[in-house]
């Protein structure tokens, strides 16, 4: 790999910063393979916008391909340049980077992050636009359409594209500072590592238990965390995930309930991991690496294979659905008909996405005859990273009476390049003989509500009375873009109230199951309250990505009431509740 020689001179984010005093056609750089390139080929251009990018981020990866758009809109006067300064990246994937984002400008490697240095650079993907003065004009994002954890339809704003068209038309740059939002640039430790803490002890055992399941090859995690090599770089952007609490996604308000999957890092283990980054990520004695978990390639159901009665969510491979490679995804809705003539008693349930790097959940429903409009739905299976599949104990089945059909929830999330997908599920069952006890689904729904426009905090209440005693297992709160808070409280017949969930920050894109620790029975006569909060205003940002699908050219989402659907521009109030037979 070849080195940047570069005469920069510290800069920072101002609109009238020197970057150099070397004139640009005097600079020396080389490409990502190796060539050389030099930035008197920018010569003739008025402007230069050095594009900073990562070829694991998935922000990195949504906008390689838009910023191949914006240099065949404006290439004509402005040199485009992608520089990857991560130390994790080698030259072999930025060239499979390149291919799968169309690009056709030149990308270069910043070995030991000078460039990004020398620049201030923290994030990828992050733009500065220099004049021919060598001035920055503009830093920040290229657009508002994406940012972790939310994707819009489109962008409110084109900051990039802004900023080149006011810059050439002669004007000054009216927004020349944003926040760019992404990875962090993996950057080369300065200092030696040191301390007692290690990888190898310490940290192997942290990202085995809760970041592997979807931190792998081939999963739907944007980057591999399976090995001391490949954390390293992205050190800074675990730390921050974890201190924003978005990774691991678990969202129930510790105060109340105790959850058998509680996803989230102990207050030990974020210390260590904190420790150890401030250290210098020492890698410690190959001794002390633990076994790595194992993770099954296949069926995890237990059995033969041909006692697994598979149900695709498309016919065929030619029906496959077509994930695009950028934007938002809708949730689709799939009604499979398995042609169930008589009763069916499910023992197992396991649902298998076909392109894990784009399948985000899936979420099968059992309809029943006579239920047209699907609102007594109850979930039979699903599918999130790290999920594992439905297995009953012995003696207890899930009855789906005959005649029932099956409604498949997808949720996609684009990856940058265009994706096929054909899950599916896979159930196991047993005669009506074997069964003692029933695993039964409740959902407790209101249908009927309509959230004002505007309202910021709309409160949604739907109760049911316990009809006989169960054994309560798990709760599965279920709401849409404007969902904002729910929360499940138990009310005993004597009056006395228990807050079984509570989920203060409801996430959209997580479709989270929690799961009681210990059963809680349910007698007879008990009542089970869930509450449902919702954001119909300007200030859920969520809803800028509804604008498109809104029935109206006037109006934007969150200036119209809303009331019950299946799509994402309308809105549901569901309580799942899963229990047994006591």
């Amino acid at each position: 790999m070849g080195r940047f020689v570069l005469a920069l001179c510290a800069a920072v984010a101002s609109s009238t910063t020197t970057v150099a005093d070397t004139p640009l056609e005097q600079m020396k750089l080389q490409t990502y393979r190796g060539q050389d390139w030099s930035l008197a080929e920018a010569a003739d251009k008025e402007l230069v916008v050095l594009a900073f990018l990562g070829t694991e981020c998935p922000l990195a990866k949504l906008y390689g391909p838009r910023l191949q758009d914006l240099h065949q809109e404006f290439g004509e006067k402005v040199a485009f340049v992608g520089v990857n300064s991560n130390k994790q990246d080698s030259v072999t994937e930025i060239g499979f980077y390149v291919e799968a984002a169309g690009i056709r400008f030149p990308v270069l490697k910043d070995v030991g992050n000078r460039l990004a240095d020398r620049l201030e650079a923290e994030r990828t993907p992050e733009v500065i636009v220099l004049d021919t003065a060598q001035n920055v004009v503009y830093r920040g994002r290229i657009d508002d359409q994406y940012a972790p954890g939310l994707s819009a339809s489109t962008f409110r704003r084109r900051d990039l594209a802004e900023a080149l068209a006011e810059r050439l038309s002669g004007k000054s740059v009216s927004v020349p500072t944003t926040k760019a939002v992404g990875c962090y640039i993996g950057r080369l430790k300065k200092s030696k590592p040191l301390g007692e803490i290690t990888y190898t002890k310490h940290i192997a055992p942290i990202i085995n238990a809760n970041c592997l399941e979807c931190h792998r090859s081939g999963q739907i995690a944007p980057f591999s965390l399976a090995s001391y090599e490949d954390i390293q770089g992205w050190e800074e952007t675990i730390l921050e995930v974890i201190d924003q609490g978005r990774m691991p996604p678990w969202y129930a308000d510790p105060q109340h309930g105790t959850f058998s999957n509680d996803a989230r890092l102990s207050d030990t283990d974020k210390r260590l991991l904190q420790t150890w980054v401030s250290n210098g990520m020492p890698k410690g004695d190959p001794a002390d690496l633990p076994t790595p978990p194992q993770f099954a390639d296949g069926w995890r159901l237990e059995g033969r294979e041909e006692d697994i009665d598979v149900i695709h969510v498309y016919k065929s491979d030619e029906d496959a659905f077509e994930v695009p490679a950028e934007g938002i995804v809708d949730y689709q809705y799939f009604e499979v008909d398995p042609g169930w003539t008589e009763d069916k008693y499910v023992v197992a349930a396991e649902a298998r996405p076909d392109n894990t790097s784009v399948v985000h959940h899936i979420i099968a429903y059992i309809i029943e005859p006579g239920d047209k409009k699907r609102r007594r739905r109850r979930m039979l299976v699903g599918y999130a990273p790290g999920s594992l599949p439905q297995v009953l104990d012995e003696g207890t089945a899930i009855r789906v009476k005959a005649g029932s059909k099956l409604l498949f929830e997808m949720h996609y999330t684009p990856n940058g390049s265009p994706q096929k997908d054909r899950s599916y599920i896979g159930l196991k069952y047993t005669d009506k003989k074997n069964v003692k006890k029933t695993l039964n689904g409740w959902a407790v729904a209101n249908t009927e509500f309509t959230i004002p426009a505007g309202e910021a905090n709309y409160r949604v209440p739907e109760a049911i009375t316990v009809p006989v005693d169960q054994m309560l297992l798990e709760l599965t709160p279920h709401m849409h873009l404007r969902g904002k808070a729910f929360q499940y409280t138990l009310i005993r017949t004597d009056g006395t109230k228990e807050t079984l969930l509570n989920v203060p920050n409801y996430d959209f894109n997580w479709q989270l199951s929690y799961k009681l620790a210990e059963p809680i029975l349910l007698k007879k006569g008990d009542r089970i309250l869930c509450e449902a909060w919702y954001d119909n205003s300007r200030g859920n940002r969520a809803l800028a990505d509804l604008n498109k699908e809104i029935p109206t050219d006037e109006q934007a989402s969150h200036e119209l009431p809303v009331s019950w659907g299946d799509q994402s521009f309308q809105e549901m109030m569901i309580g799942f509740l899963t229990t047994v037979d006591p």
